[in-house]
């Protein structure tokens, strides 16, 4: 569901008690060495740096933050809550892709980082289209009490950068928030436990 994992890999996990107050119940940092941009690996190492430094320059440069852009993907649809959203700088126009959840569809929105503004109209899928593990983790968070967009602003504090994508991983049963920061010119991956998430 998320696009989060394939920007890091794990080097080292610190727990961030102080950041837990009024948070989700558990953020663990994980700094890491970029190792693919998208997914896309050709498997040369500096190609994949220079690609993801390259990314990173232009999620800077742009004027949208990623909070902003969820928030207005959620605005096109009253009680729609964010469930992924990425950043993608390889396309001529920075944007963000943002997947929100409303009314058992999710809908698609594309937003240029750079002025706010929807490219391309939004789509909807029917969540019965997508396969069990998907409609399991979205149902979830409909039932969780805090959102993606509280995720990130826990996130940004505790990688110390800026959020450049979010959404939804399960890992050994439990139902996470994957948010990737950029911090200085490394990505930092920080992964929160809403609380009530774990079970279901």
């Amino acid at each position: 569901m998320t696009t989060a994992r394939p920007w890091t890999s794990r080097l080292l996990a610190v727990a961030l008690p102080a950041l837990l107050l009024a948070a989700p119940a558990q953020a663990i940092v994980t700094t890491g060495t970029p190792t693919a941009v998208h997914g896309d690996t050709d498997g040369d190492g500096e190609i994949d740096r220079q690609a993801v430094s390259r990314e990173i320059e232009r999620f800077r440069l742009s004027s949208i933050s990623i909070s902003q852009a969820m928030a207005i993907a959620e605005a096109r649809h009253a009680g729609a809550t964010t469930a992924d959203v990425s950043f993608d700088g390889a396309s001529n126009v920075p944007v963000y892709r943002v997947k929100t959840l409303h009314n058992d569809r999710i809908w698609r929105h594309t937003i240029n980082a750079s002025t706010g503004e929807l490219i391309g109209g939004e789509a909807a899928l029917p969540l019965a289209e997508l396969d069990s593990d998907d409609r399991s983790n979205l149902a979830a968070l409909g039932a969780i009490r805090h959102r993606l967009a509280e995720a990130v602003q826990v996130a940004e504090r505790a990688a110390s950068g800026k959020a450049i994508s979010g959404g939804l991983v399960r890992e050994g049963g439990r139902l996470n928030f994957s948010i990737v920061v950029v911090s200085g010119d490394d990505l930092k991956e920080v992964t929160l436990e809403p609380p009530g998430a774990r079970g279901r």
